[in-house]
């Protein structure tokens, strides 16, 4: 056994050399690189981390990035070769490290004895991973119709971690093929039940599930009909898993993903018993490293335990987060369906569409727009040598968002059809419309023609027990204290957001600046730069007909200030900009106006600054002056419309001080009616469109001394319950409300609204 592992060992690191290109780094980047090494010591670990170079008493590196990275230390990780394959020559090769799809190096030590999670590694990943994949097409969300069924996958399933039951060899499911068998019959494993969809880190009570760095396993048995083999096509679609997953039906492997928070689907029709009963198993990592999107590290502790580190203010949380969907398609189906409004007025609206298909192409394409009440609208004539055209619209409901028109988020129905040569129906799925279009200048942001000023929040998908898992509930309740605090905005920090709250944000008519999982991106490379491309690739994929979404965030505050990230967010934006043209974008900065690289390629500037909390902290009259300065600062030197992403304090509920002190409830309040006070002086500037303070809800994160139980800049709880700065800031909101579109200020409001009265909205 062990010399099959050194082999493998030998046989992969030969692989790796010949086939892994280096990556070219300016020397300010290899700077860059040193000293966020010299940070991670600092901060974190006196090891140093996989991929970075040099252990403790190493010799730097050697090219770094997808190169020949590392040194010869005597560190636990030392360097080793490329980003995460760790190691060095210290302890042996180590340092875990995914390659395209979930693919980690077999770690090596004197001992033989295995450190680290192996999936699926060298000719047995390429034996299996030729068999299926991901669907390269559309990623429409699965809904019923009269040719397409839905089931879900959700429930209780059974899970191991390695790490709890085998803390001396994790790579045991792989060596016993438990994707071969139920894992709860498999002697020794001790499968638990875990619930499906959740985060399975807050679930138990051992804090080795709470803190496991590696893979997990999950299955369940399902049945399948027998009259879905006649269906067509069966698909399998998971809509998030974090980070990164390999599934197997009935033993065999059907897909690999890696990227949280966005759908993936493939075909599994060949895969499945029809009229019997299933098994699917699946996968999961969640290591984060240098290349992974968003970043991380992996450090090894004192006692030999695995840590992952990393650098966002958020909890790692890790499972299988939304539903799983099995549905069917006709062998010749629509794949993917893109809409744009042209033209949009209350006299008429121009739509665009295009529709992709599959299968045999001697079809005809039948599409009709239906209003909320299902009457006929219009519809196009049948065709059959394209696919795409124009439908007009005379006196449209245009989508408009919430507290801007009395009916808010008015969807229209695209119902697409296939028809055969005899007229009969195929194929037909319903797309949601809303009938809308953004534009923008250097000083503003419009829809419909009209001048927008967001005001509303940054969130987090995240709550008790289970963690980013879906949770319908706290849903409803969200949106419904986005309505009473009069917010018309949120931005999807720091990840794509389930397509359950999207849809909901569609209907409702809140605004959406949906970001992807580039989070605090430190190092700058050619892999990461791939995997950040294909995380804005699916995202525009899944959200590109949404009306609620006005903008695409690229990044939140990424270390702009090294020269790499110049040309870095370059390819980016004219990344996004190949996708869609139709909305602005933007980069949330945390770096200073006087040393950003990439602002010039976004249309929007957006930026997060916690004055009197991280710098100043207790001075609250430095706030007036400093927001004001910034704003002005980035809008002079970029000549763009500003937004303030960010800005709030920690606050401990119930905890009072007169006069105000550091995390009271006081104080958050007094910090929030500076920051307001500032914002009017910018709207009166001409060129600031928008404030969003942090957070929503208290939320969880890492466990660290400066965090009390998380994060606490909420205005609610992490249970939904407002502390006093929610009332201040829904008395803020709706007057702004008032003031833009003249809305009417809800009843339990009055008493706090001077009437024909020209104030400050901090005083309100």
């Amino acid at each position: 056994m062990k010399s099959q592992q050194f082999f493998v060992v030998f046989l992969f690191l030969i692989i790796i050399s010949v086939k892994v290109s280096r990556i070219q780094c300016t020397e300010d980047h290899n700077k860059a690189l040193g000293q966020n090494v010299e940070i991670a010591r600092n901060k974190r670990s006196p090891v140093a981390d996989p991929g970075f170079g040099g252990g403790r008493g190493g010799f730097g590196g050697f090219g770094g990035g997808r190169g020949f990275g590392g040194g010869f230390g005597r560190g636990r990780f030392g360097g080793g070769f490329g980003p995460g394959f760790g190691g060095g020559f210290g302890r042996g090769f180590g340092g875990p490290r995914f390659i395209g799809a979930p693919l980690v190096i077999l770690p090596y030590r004197p001992t033989m004895q295995l450190l680290y999670v192996v999936p699926l590694v060298g000719l047995m990943f390429l034996k299996t991973c030729c068999k299926a994949s991901i669907h390269k097409g559309g990623i429409l969300y699965p809904r019923e119709s009269e040719s397409r069924q839905v089931t879900v996958l959700d429930g209780i399933w059974n899970f191991v971690a390695p790490s709890v039951n085998f803390s001396g060899n994790p790579l045991i499911g792989f060596e016993q093929h438990w994707y071969k068998r139920d894992l709860k019959d498999i002697p020794d494993v001790k499968a638990i039940k875990m619930p499906v969809p959740s985060s399975y880190n807050d679930i138990t009570v051992d804090w080795r599930v709470r803190d496991h760095v590696g893979l997990v396993w999950y299955d369940r048995i399902f049945f399948v009909p027998k009259f879905w083999s006649d269906s067509g096509r069966v698909w399998l679609r998971f809509e998030s898993v974090n980070y990164a997953a390999q599934v197997w039906i009935n033993g065999q492997l059907v897909m690999s993903h890696e990227i949280g928070h966005l759908p993936f689907v493939c075909e599994t029709t060949a895969y499945l018993k029809y009229g019997k009963e299933n098994r699917i198993t699946v996968a999961v990592d969640n290591t984060l490293l240098p290349d992974t999107i968003p970043q991380g590290r992996i450090v090894e502790l004192e006692s030999g335990r695995l840590q992952q580190t990393i650098t966002f203010d958020f909890f790692n949380y890790a499972g299988i987060h939304r539903p799983i969907k099995l549905y069917t398609t006709p062998k010749t189906y629509i794949d993917d369906i893109t809409v744009v409004t042209l033209e949009a007025s209350n006299q008429r609206a121009l739509l665009k569409y295009n529709i992709t298909i599959q299968g045999e192409h001697d079809v005809k394409c039948r599409v009709t727009l239906l209003d909320k009440a299902k009457t006929l609208i219009t519809k196009s004539e049948e065709k059959s040598a394209e696919f795409s055209g124009v439908l007009t619209v005379e006196s449209p409901n245009l989508w408009w968002p919430y507290l801007m028109h009395p009916d808010p988020g008015y969807l229209y129905s695209l119902e697409v059809e296939l028809l055969d040569t005899y007229g009969e129906i195929i194929d037909k799925y319903v797309q949601p419309v809303g009938l809308r279009i953004l534009s923008w200048t250097n000083k503003s942001l419009l829809i419909n023609g009209k001048t927008l000023y967001l005001h509303g929040f940054g969130k987090h998908e995240d709550s008790d027990i289970r963690g980013k898992g879906l949770d319908l509930p706290l849903i409803i309740r969200d949106f419904d204290l986005i309505k009473w605090v009069g917010a018309n905005t949120f931005r999807t920090s720091h990840y794509p957001y389930s397509e359950e709250i999207m849809d909901l944000a569609d209907e409702l008519g809140i605004m959406i600046i949906d970001e992807c999982p580039a989070v605090n991106i430190e190092i700058f490379s050619q892999s990461l730069l791939s995997k950040h491309k294909i995380s804005l690739s699916d995202l525009i994929k899944r959200d590109k007909n949404r009306p609620a979404v006005i903008m695409w965030s690229v990044a939140n505050e990424p270390r702009t200030q090294f020269p790499a990230a110049k040309d870095y967010f370059r390819q980016v934006i004219q990344h996004v900009k190949s996708l869609d043209i139709t909305r602005p974008t933007t980069i949330v900065e945390a770096q200073s106006v006087n040393v950003v690289q990439s602002s010039e390629y976004v249309d929007i500037i957006s930026f997060n600054r916690y004055n009197a909390w991280y710098s100043n902290e207790g001075n609250l009259d430095v706030v007036l002056q400093k927001v004001i300065n910034e704003a002005t600062a980035w809008n002079n030197k970029f000549n763009k419309p500003v937004m303030m992403q960010e800005y709030g304090g920690d606050t401990l509920e119930g905890l009072h001080f007169l006069p105000d002190f550091i995390w009271s409830e006081e104080y958050q309040v007094n910090l929030l009616g500076k920051h307001f006070e500032a914002f009017d002086h910018l709207r009166n500037q001409g060129f600031f469109i928008g404030e969003f303070i942090w957070n929503f809800a208290d939320f969880k994160t890492k466990q660290d001394y400066t965090r009390v139980g998380g994060n606490k800049k909420g205005i609610f709880t992490r249970n939904r319950q407002p502390k006093s700065s929610a009332h201040h800031l829904r008395r803020r909101y709706w007057a702004l409300a008032r003031e833009f579109y003249n809305v009417s200020i809800p009843s339990d409001l009055h008493s706090y609204v001077i009437e024909n009265k020209k104030i400050f909205h901090w005083e309100l």
